[in-house]
């Protein structure tokens, strides 16, 4: 089970003056369980790419395709096959529009022809998941909480359709750090727990090599590279900071420990396991 997207280009206000070329001849496979990144600059072409992955846009040439099934088509089975990926847009409180968090999140499952009942134990579930307590927050006002409660409205709204495939572009942005942590760690639980497929677009390197064992590399419409994000990290560091991004600081303090003569191991992803291994390097309980 994939989506398999086969050369496909993009270009946005075709035969006009301001025409660009979004996607050019773009290919990759994204298989069910992975967790994958995609970063690049601001307009290297990645919103555009994972806008193709459900449909919301088709490209001028290529294909995409969910599990075997063409997007193109305008059948049943290229209807489902769509509703398969979930996604979360950049600010996705932005989008909210209900009057009551439950109408919010029940709106996607009532979409896709659940049963009331079925609708019902989605909602519950979806909120139970992102940290919601139905009894507390299912009545009240989406407009009326804060900016990381919105945000787990609208993750659960994605979540209570069942989707096989979740692409979340810049899930963080815009909040703080504590709810930055929660937001992602709910999306980690639900990875874990259901094995779907975790497309994370994203600005931040440390995002990318923490939670991600894929990354895709996008500029000028162009996959650049696609690997690990560690050895991605590690053997192209230059080509990266040409093309406006640079190694996650993580990197850049553990090699300058290890040039003062610290003993680290390599591929250190995280701020966590860091401050264990300069720990473990000084002998400090």
């Amino acid at each position: 089970m994939s989506i398999d997207i086969k050369n496909i280009c993009y270009t946005y206000m075709r035969g006009t003056p301001f025409e660009k070329k979004a996607l050019d001849d773009v290919s990759v496979s994204i298989d069910k369980g992975e967790i994958v990144a995609v970063i690049g600059h601001t307009g290297s072409g990645k919103s555009t790419l994972v806008q193709h992955l459900n449909g919301l846009l088709r490209p001028d040439a290529g294909q995409v395709a969910v599990d075997g099934i063409s997007l193109a088509g305008k059948d049943a089975a290229a209807k489902k096959a769509r509703q398969l990926v979930g996604m979360v847009f950049q600010y996705p409180e932005h989008q909210i529009f209900a009057e009551t968090v439950y109408e919010d999140i029940a709106f996607g499952p009532r979409n896709r022809g659940f049963e009331p009942e079925e609708v019902d134990k989605q909602v519950r579930e979806a909120m139970a998941f992102v940290g919601l307590d139905f009894e507390t927050f299912a009545r009240r006002s989406p407009f009326r909480l804060s900016g990381g409660q919105m945000r787990r409205v609208a993750i659960a709204g994605v979540v209570a359709m069942n989707p096989d495939y979740l692409v979340l572009d810049e899930p963080s942005a815009g909040l703080d750090p504590r709810s930055r942590n929660a937001v992602f760690k709910e999306i980690m639980a639900l990875h874990k727990s259901r094995g779907i497929a975790i497309v994370l677009v994203t600005h931040s390197m440390e995002e990318a090599v923490k939670y991600a064992k894929r990354m895709l590399v996008i500029n000028q419409g162009r996959i650049l590279f696609d690997g690990n994000p560690a050895d991605i990290f590690k053997n192209h560091q230059q080509k990266l900071v040409e093309v406006g991004m640079d190694e996650p600081q993580v990197f850049k303090l553990a090699a300058l420990l290890r040039k003062q003569g610290m003993e680290l191991p390599q591929g250190i992803t995280d701020d966590v396991t860091l401050l264990q291994m300069i720990k473990k390097a000084k002998g400090w309980r």
